[in-house]
């Protein structure tokens, strides 16, 4: 069986070496500092102080309240040394279960241990740990409370076979499921509703665009939880809407009603608590019914009368935030605000008033209703929270969280990212401020947010010494004069000293010097009066004046906005000791680091430190409650594609570990071209797998979202065509010859030209030498010609000369 006792045992005694040893080697010894005359009181100064109750001890100057070590080198025996120390005490802890439905329903664990009981001295510290697990298939009961006002009829319709399909994908998640439903519109009263006596039978009446319409009512409880879902598609479809005056609902109410009345409603003892709030509108808060003349406030019961409506509605105010948190705690019910995405902000804004709620976006229309209860379901599942019921206020705690990475994390109570079956652990560390009255019994639960499992702490105070079990009344030790207890004699009124052997009024010069801390220096500090070798501290109004001397009071300490430590220590001889949690002069910084982290689980977003409990960004340009935000920052455009990529493409590292819609709640605007005009947004790209560039504009809304403006689609260059490419080089390679052979013909031709040119000029030359040259005699050809006659049997031959 697994117990933290052994573990927390040992580090409680090595802590209380150290602060020995610290202690000793130098400064204030917190232990002899005070003027301490029991060994009660000596307890309560500080955990490491120990009070000897030898009798032969303490004699002179020494003190019997010192720390453990000095009171053995002093020659204390062990026996007589009073040193209570805190621990824990395991009471029961039964093994973590692995499945939620099935024969073993009844019996499933998922906090270990389940009981333990802390034996705590005031100001020491004990631990303690503590594991949680989110069992597989765990039963889950889920009741739809609807706003039927006029604005919500869309909606209405879009849901009206919402059962079966809810059905089918929540057997998915677990095999035992069951649905119920409810609706709501606004108290049926001026000034929230029409209350003439013709709206009263049909508000809708004189309304054109929908004349007809039920009577406004507060709350109705229309099905019980069941697991006939074509139930609810029955019920459903019988709805009509309803209208109401003002603009905000009044469906605060309606959660309220929905939480507290368990019979009516029919919520599992063993099962998951889901309440789904649809609405398109604010709603009324604690105080608006005033306006209507309701001052009674609401009294957080359940007022359903035997039609299944709000009974109480014109009877009492709307319930504040706090009750309805207290509620919603009391009865394990996670609360899932389904708006529209201009009201995410307001009701982002209740979910930090009201533990175990989350906010998703509702389509006008309410069709994605469905992923949006998938998405909430996952997110749910998705981390554990601890919450503390019945906190005393005398009692400090501390958490350190150690989730699926094994990492500490101090001042952290919650694990995200989880997968169902996950085990995370987590370390408590507890400290009494004070002693309770005497006969008080003390406890305090921590439970999962949601969780019907829960550990049970109770409290014991070690503010008691052993030794006043002995004490004896008129003791000869105290002159007859006194109680002899724990080594020292608490006298009878009127008489003092170690032995009662002075009565007060008794003075001189003897005495006076016991009364002075140094020579020189005042008696009693000037702040008291010496009597029989002691200081009487006066009293003052601002607070007590102690020590040996009247040197230490508890309210000269330092303040922080008027107040002494800051309300969050204890002041000590000038000095502030702060409760755990705490550091700092005046103890106003806070440990505490849960409100430093981000939403992905890192410190002030990896932009900063944690100090005092509150996000320092170091990053430039960064800022934020946790430094979430900063579009200059380098890893801004980094942090923003995967949000890109899981919200639009359903792809990338946020897509497949049901965080998106967790992690990623910036507003997402697609257009078909980007706009680089405004200077406060950056312009971020990437390539994608596809060798594509996606293009998206970061920049921070007024309303405190940050705005994503995006292309539709990523920006692709095709690849070049193989044929193309083939003819555009063998054209390529035909032009270029052609052009060559063009070339060379143009040369050719020129070259042909000059050279005929030349020739003729030359021959032309030649014809004009020759006519001009008087040598010269044009050459004479003579022709001889033969002719033949034959002429009347005659032959004649001739030539011509």
């Amino acid at each position: 069986m697994w117990s933290a006792a052994p573990w927390t045992r040992r580090a409680a005694l090595c802590c209380v070496l150290l602060q020995t040893l610290v202690h000793s080697s130098g400064g204030l010894n917190m232990c002899m500092s005070g003027s301490t005359t029991s060994c009660e009181e000596c307890l309560l100064i500080h955990p490491n102080c120990a009070w000897c109750s030898q009798q032969d001890f303490g004699r002179g100057w020494m003190s019997r309240c010192d720390f453990f070590t000095n009171l053995l080198k002093r020659g204390c025996e062990n026996r007589f040394i009073e040193f209570p120390s805190s621990r824990t005490s395991i009471l029961e802890s039964r093994p973590l279960s692995s499945k939620g439905s099935g024969w073993t329903q009844y019996d499933v664990v998922q906090i270990m241990p389940q009981k333990i009981s802390l034996s705590l001295r005031p100001g020491g510290q004990t631990w303690f740990g503590l594991q949680v697990r989110q069992v597989e298939d765990y039963p889950v009961d889920l009741y739809y409370l609807m706003d039927l006002s006029l604005s919500m009829k869309d909606d209405l319709d879009t849901i009206r076979n919402l059962g079966t399909k809810l059905a089918l994908e929540m057997g998915k998640l677990t095999s035992n499921f069951r649905l119920g439903f409810g609706s709501f519109v606004d108290k049926n009263m001026s000034p929230f509703s029409y209350t003439a006596d013709k709206y009263q039978e049909n508000p809708c009446n004189g309304y054109k665009l929908f004349p007809n319409c039920v009577p406004t009512f507060g709350f109705r409880h229309i099905l019980s939880l069941t697991d006939k879902v074509d139930r609810f598609n029955e019920e459903v479809q019988k709805q009509m809407v309803s209208r109401n005056r003002d603009a905000p609902e009044g469906g605060f109410d309606a959660i309220l009603q929905a939480a507290v009345c368990k019979e009516e409603i029919g919520w599992r003892k063993e099962a998951y608590h889901l309440l789904v709030f649809a609405t398109d509108d604010v709603p009324h808060l604690a105080l608006d019914g005033r306006l209507g003349g309701l001052v009674q406030p609401h009294d957080g019961r359940c007022h359903l009368n035997d039609k299944n409506e709000y009974s109480a509605s014109t009877q009492m105010d709307y319930p504040s935030l706090a009750l309805l948190g207290e509620k919603l705690a009391e009865n394990n019910i996670f609360l899932i605000f389904a708006v529209t995405k201009r009201l995410y902000v307001i009701y982002k804004d209740f979910t930090a008033l009201i533990p175990g709620t989350t906010v998703e976006i509702l389509d006008q229309d309410s069709k994605n209703v469905i992923q949006l209860i998938i998405t909430a379901y996952n997110n749910i599942r998705s981390k554990v929270e601890l919450s503390v019921w019945d906190h005393p206020e005398d009692l400090s705690l501390s958490f350190t969280a150690t989730c699926q990475d094994g990492q500490p994390l101090p001042g952290l109570r919650k694990c995200a990212d989880l997968k169902i079956g996950d085990t995370v652990s987590f370390n408590v560390s507890v400290e009494a401020r004070s002693c309770p009255p005497r006969g008080t019994d003390q406890s305090f639960t921590i439970k999962p947010v949601g969780f019907k499992d829960r550990l049970e702490v109770s409290v014991d105070y070690q503010c008691d010494c052993g030794c006043s079990q002995t004490a004896k009344s008129n003791s000869s030790i105290c002159s007859s004069m006194g109680t002899y207890t724990c080594g020292t004699c608490q006298c009878e009124p009127g008489y003092l000293g170690a032995r009662c052997e002075c009565q007060e009024g008794d003075s001189g010069s003897m005495y006076l010097s016991a009364c002075r801390e140094a020579e020189g220096k005042q008696i009693c500090s000037g702040r008291g009066e010496c009597s029989c070798n002691q200081c009487l501290c006066y009293e003052s109004e601002f607070g007590k004046i102690y020590g040996s001397f009247c040197e230490c009071d508890d309210f000269s300490c330092a303040r922080h906005k008027g107040i002494l430590c800051s309300g969050h220590g204890e002041c000590h001889c000038g000095e502030c000791k702060c409760h755990a949690g705490y550091v700092g002069d005046n103890c106003n910084c806070s440990t505490e680091t849960s409100t430093c982290v981000s939403d992905d689980g890192r410190m002030c977003s990896g932009r900063g430190s944690c100090v005092c409990g509150r996000c320092q960004c170091s990053e430039p340009g960064a800022f934020g409650d946790t430094c979430e935000k900063c579009p200059t920052c380098p890893d801004a455009c980094g942090t923003k594609r995967e949000c890109i990529e899981c919200r639009l493409f359903n792809s990338g590292r946020l897509a497949d570990n049901q965080t998106c819609q967790r992690l990623c709640k910036d507003e997402i605007i697609t257009v078909e071209m980007l706009k680089t005009e405004d200077p406060n947004a950056v312009l971020c790209l990437y390539k994608t797998d596809d060798d594509c560039v996606m293009k998206f504009m970061y920049s921070e809304h007024a309303s405190g979202l940050s705005v994503l403006t995006a292309l539709k689609e990523p920006e692709c260059s095709r690849g070049p065509d193989a044929l193309m490419v083939l003819l555009a080089v063998v054209g390529s390679i035909l032009l270029v010859g052609v052009v060559l052979l063009a070339v060379w013909k143009l040369v050719i031709t020129i070259h042909d030209r000059r050279e005929f040119a030349r020739f003729q000029s030359a021959r032309s030359r030649a014809r004009y030498e020759m006519a001009s040259n008087p040598l010269y005699k044009q050459p004479v050809s003579t022709h001889f010609v033969e002719t033949d006659f034959n002429m009347f049997g005659k032959s004649y031959n001739g030539g011509v000369h």
